[in-house]
């Protein structure tokens, strides 16, 4: 199940700068760290400190064949993918598969966080958007209420 939004993720090719454009709207770093499996740094940049809050992720390239290289040579820098928490990726990953989405990780991967483990897949047209499914060891997020 989706728990919620946990960040949207920006391409950069300058974290350094693109941190100082965040900190104009208030955000301040809160996380960092390397997704090696990617070849990507990545910061986490929140309005509010604690775990569960909304994130802008900062996702720059750590070596030429990283994840985002293509992506920053073809459209440059900005949106690059929302990420979802969910509670079981595994699970979700099938339900999204069998609903026409398309995997890009064939299989889940360390994230830059600690406990998180992620899988992108892309929502097709008239969306076009690729999406990262993400899992804590220790959830960030509860179940929304249900009606």
């Amino acid at each position: 199940m989706i728990l919620g939004i946990d960040h949207v993720g920006l391409a950069t090719p300058d974290m350094a700068r693109a941190g100082q454009q965040l900190a104009k709207l208030g955000l301040a770093r809160n996380e960092s760290g390397e997704a090696g499996a990617y070849g990507v740094a990545c910061e986490f940049w929140q309005l509010d400190s604690a775990p569960e809050a909304f994130a802008v992720e900062l996702v720059a390239p750590t070596r030429d064949d990283s994840a985002i290289a293509g992506r920053l040579a073809k459209s440059g820098p900005g949106l690059y993918h929302i990420a979802f928490e969910v509670d079981d990726l595994a699970a979700e990953m099938d339900k999204l598969r069998a609903n026409g989405c398309v995997p890009i990780d064939a299989e889940p991967c360390a994230g830059a966080r600690d406990g998180m483990t992620v899988a992108f897949m892309f929502l097709g047209r008239p969306v076009n958007l690729m999406i990262e499914l993400v899992h804590y060891a220790t959830p960030r997020r509860s179940a929304p209420a249900t009606a």
